[in-house]
């Protein structure tokens, strides 16, 4: 095919003619085509549910000394994120809650009574939970710190209230020490609670959680009265295991328009007797990724140059080009401009061809010449006398 082509530019002769037909390949037909260019990704949030496991101290709001009323607490959680601000949890937090007096005098004068004592309780409820992170600056699912704050409420369920009941045995008058409120058995409050949670990163699946959350109940849960509701305090760390998928990742390929120029064989009829002095053209084809002139290629170059110094009136077009297959825009429009280069050169140091005979220049890939790819690594040379 490439031999075929370049036998029908080598019209190259001063000819007196009559009538005759011609083949000559025209390049008429231009159209655009889609090629691809490169992929990009998109990610989405995805709902999914997820577990805690947490635990830490609690403090329960009451006139012991502060370290008196600290003790352990775990929690529980099974939650669902519906988006990315949004998420609902079932949680059941629970192990021990603390009372006492600290040096509590019934009047002036009398010895003061220091003593704490300890129930346990269990209380399971739901929370809703809004990330605020996302809510204010947006989802990022690779965010390493995320704030949640999450109100809730449920039921305490206390029990094992035991040892200051056994105080109450032993106090003259129980309402001296407020024990207006004592209990036994189990006692069932209803429970509101807030907080803040902390969230870090350590991959989709996990985050370490560190959280605070107040819980409020009436003035009845630590057996004494206050008039004002009681309260407890937990401080807990833990992990979220998130279960399943947390984000969809969407690939799509990115195209491009390219120019793609088609060949077709056009039939010329010259009539009239007429002298013309035919141009040539010769396609001087290259290597891929290469500039080098070919062995095969230089009796090309040698025909150029004999037509030349023939018809001193002669001038030649020097055209470098690159296949759009091979390599990227940046290296073929160097490729293409060397293969020019090379050519003009040697026209001129091997031939004696004077530089202003000679006009040249190179198109990169962004020109196709010929439909098939590897015949684009070329230089196209047309010389022809000017009328």
């Amino acid at each position: 095919m490439k031999m075929f082509i370049v036998a029908a530019f080598a019209l190259v002769s001063m000819t007196a003619t009559a009538q005759r037909t011609e083949r000559v390949i025209d390049r008429i037909d231009q159209r655009t085509v889609q090629e691809f260019d490169h992929q990009e990704t998109t990610q989405s949030f995805k709902s999914h549910w997820f577990l805690t496991l947490q635990g830490g101290a609690q403090y329960t709001l009451g006139e012991a000394k502060f370290k008196k009323l600290i003790s352990p607490n775990v929690q529980l959680g099974i939650g669902y994120q519906f988006n990315p601000w949004f998420a609902a949890r079932l949680q059941a937090n629970g192990w021990q809650s603390k009372g006492g007096w600290n040096g509590h005098r019934t009047q002036i004068g009398n010895t003061p009574f220091t003593a704490d004592y300890k129930y346990k309780y269990v209380a399971p409820g739901i929370d809703l939970m809004f990330n605020l992170s996302n809510l204010l600056c947006g989802w990022n699912p690779d965010r390493v710190f995320n704030v949640t704050a999450f109100i809730g409420g449920g039921a305490n369920i206390a029990f094992s209230n035991d040892e200051v009941n056994e105080i109450g045995t032993v106090v003259k008058n129980l309402d001296n020490y407020n024990l207006e409120y004592l209990w036994s058995g189990t006692k069932v409050n209803p429970f509101g609670r807030g907080g803040l949670q902390l969230g870090f990163r350590l991959s989709d699946a996990v985050q370490l959680l560190l959280e605070g959350n107040a819980n409020i109940l009436s003035d009845k849960y630590n057996s004494k009265k206050a008039d004002n509701p009681d309260w407890y305090f937990n401080a807990l760390a833990g992990l979220r295991v998130n279960l399943g998928k947390v984000r969809n990742v969407n690939t799509f390929d990115v195209m491009r328009d390219v120019v793609v120029y088609d060949t077709i064989w056009k039939t010329v009829i010259i009539e009239d007797p007429i002298i013309k002095i035919d141009p040539i053209r010769r396609d001087i084809f290259f290597q891929r990724n290469k500039s080098v002139i070919e062995e095969s290629e230089l009796s090309k170059i040698a025909d150029i140059a004999e037509y030349l110094n023939q018809y001193p009136q002669a001038m030649v077009d020097i055209r470098g080009y690159a296949d759009v297959q091979t390599g990227n825009a940046k290296i073929n429009d160097r490729l293409s401009r060397e293969r020019a280069d090379v050519v003009v050169k040697k026209l001129i140091e091997d031939y004696g061809i004077s530089a202003d005979r000679i006009t040249y220049s190179s198109y990169g890939d962004t020109v196709q010449p010929f439909t098939e790819n590897d015949l684009n690594r070329v230089s196209i040379c047309i010389a022809e006398v000017k009328d």
